[in-house]
């Protein structure tokens, strides 16, 4: 890992810094839109041909009920599961909206409800290792906003299985659609429809730049879907004093690098710590490592940053906003407070950020590649839209309506002021009928 001295940097360099690996998404564009094409005109035919061709089989169905299917995990791992699942179901319905309703003013009523968004697809990937953890963050919230459709896709082995640990999420929160494909052509299904797959209106999940670009591509399509979020490699940024434990600091970056080779895991430390005692601990714990090879290639990617001070440490997050930040200082809670741009931050020397990616309660699906500037991570929200509504007395009409009037008038909107002017009118002769009664 590069070391860099703050103090030292200028304006461009820092902002260099602060890119991510450069991804060629034209290339990537041009590769995935023959196999969103293809599944748009041919359907599950197309995904079986897709799924040969990048995953080995072709498998049967392509759509299962997991609810039909027996899982044969240890003890241990369900109870795992279990709290897990519990934990992240009681910080998600904790993010339930109410209804809200203000009156304006005198006889003008306005609400704001929330409902679910009806059919959700979420992508769990797969290849190197299983992830019922990404299954919880989606399922969850998608079973507590009470979408009425929710499709799971994720690609099977050679064997045209998935994991049981994702079978067994997928039971837990009612999932009763299961896509045994990935990759784009996956996204595609879910995008359009198949003859077995249902159609969905929004694209949930993290993926590789193929699963990213096809769900960029979609959303700008007929598809008629939206994502949650563009979404790059898995990066982390640490900020350490003097008083944080290299052991732990050298295990929260590798925590992230061992996601792959293409994964950042950036370093900002203040001018009194030992960088030396944390550069010796990576290298003895990625030797042991049996994913060595992804870490090593990430952390070749990756850096050290020095600064004067904790703040001066917290000036560079922000300006990196990554998706994981953890703050392992001795005034953690106070740098907290001033953290503006970060997917999602863990707070002092207990709080590894492998907690978050399984079972505290907050989600692990986050802006990546800077994005956290003004995107947020999956939330409860995430599964639903916001409708407003609004409902006027006569009073309100007559007290509200001539200003609205006057508006529509500057705008030069004729028939928006009419629509008042007449309701106006009518009112008006009303009341001057009953007066005169």
């Amino acid at each position: 890992m590069n070391i860099y001295t703050y103090k030292s940097l200028t304006e461009t360099d820092i902002h260099n810094l602060c890119k991510r690996p450069k991804m060629d998404f034209k290339s990537v564009f041009g590769q995935v839109q023959p196999i969103l094409d293809d599944v748009k005109a041919n359907g599950d035919k197309a995904v079986r041909e897709w799924t040969k061709k990048f995953d080995g089989v072709a498998p049967g169905p392509l759509v299962i009920d997991p609810s039909d299917l027996n899982v044969n995990l240890s003890p241990e791992v369900k109870e795992a599961i279990d709290r897990a699942i519990n934990n992240i179901f009681l910080f998600h319905r904790e993010q339930l909206t109410n209804s809200i309703e203000v009156e304006t003013q005198k006889g003008v009523v306005c609400r704001r409800i929330g409902r679910p968004i009806e059919r959700v697809g979420l992508y769990i990937p797969g290849g190197t290792a299983p992830l019922p953890s990404t299954a919880m963050m989606l399922g969850i919230p998608a079973l507590i906003a009470g979408c009425k459709t929710v499709v799971l896709a994720s690609p099977p082995d050679k064997e045209g299985n998935l994991p049981e640990s994702v079978i067994y999420v997928a039971q837990k929160v009612g999932i009763k659609n299961v896509l045994k494909a990935g990759g784009a052509q996956a996204i595609a299904a879910m995008a359009f429809g198949t003859e077995s797959v249902p159609k969905v209106d929004k694209l949930f999940g993290p993926g590789n730049q193929y699963v990213t670009a096809a769900k960029m591509m979609l959303q700008n399509s007929d598809a008629m879907v939206s994502i949650d979020m563009p979404a790059g490699p898995s990066e982390v940024l640490v900020i350490a004093d003097e008083t944080a434990d290299a052991e732990f600091v050298a295990s929260d970056l590798l925590s992230q690098a061992e996601h792959g080779s293409d994964s950042q895991a950036i370093l900002v430390t203040t001018k009194n710590s030992d960088v030396e005692s944390v550069k010796t601990e990576l290298k003895q714990q990625l030797d042991a490592l049996p994913r060595k090879e992804f870490a090593a290639k990430a952390l070749e990617k990756s850096y050290i940053l020095i600064t004067e001070n904790s703040d001066q440490a917290m000036e560079f997050s922000n300006l990196y906003a990554p998706e994981h930040l953890i703050i392992n200082t001795k005034d953690a809670d106070k740098l907290a407070g001033k953290v503006m741009n970060a997917g999602s931050v863990f707070i002092g020397p207990w709080t590894p950020e492998s907690m978050g990616d399984y079972a505290s309660g907050t989600n692990h699906t986050l802006p990546t590649y800077g994005y956290a500037r003004m995107y947020s991570g999956v939330s409860l929200n995430s599964f639903q839209k916001f409708i407003t509504m609004q409902k006027i007395s006569k009073a309100g009409l007559l007290n509200l309506g001539p200003t609205v009037e006057i508006l529509a008038k500057l705008e030069g909107l004729d028939a928006h002021r009419n629509a008042v002017s007449l309701r106006l009118k009518k009112l008006g002769d009303r009341i001057e009928l009953k007066s005169e009664k």
